[in-house]
């Protein structure tokens, strides 16, 4: 998935994809993170937010189901 890159103290990069609702995030520091059954205004009021940190942490984090993405390292 692409990743957009944003201006946060938490969030690296964001990516969303509209057909499974899937938002990817990457923290500072490398992790990412895919939160399954997001709406697509959900992913636009992040990418619009005053502070993408805080609209994360206030409409995102322990609202959806999410799995660490495994970051493969090439070869």
């Amino acid at each position: 998935m692409d990743r957009q890159a944003v201006s946060s103290g938490n969030l690296s990069s964001v990516g969303y994809d509209p057909v499974t609702q899937t938002l990817e995030i990457e923290f500072h520091g490398g992790r990412v993170y895919q939160y399954s059954g997001v709406p697509e205004s959900v992913h636009r009021g992040l990418m619009g937010a005053a502070s993408q940190g805080s609209y994360f942490h206030e409409y995102v984090r322990g609202k959806y189901p999410y799995r660490q993405v495994v970051q493969r390292l090439p070869r």
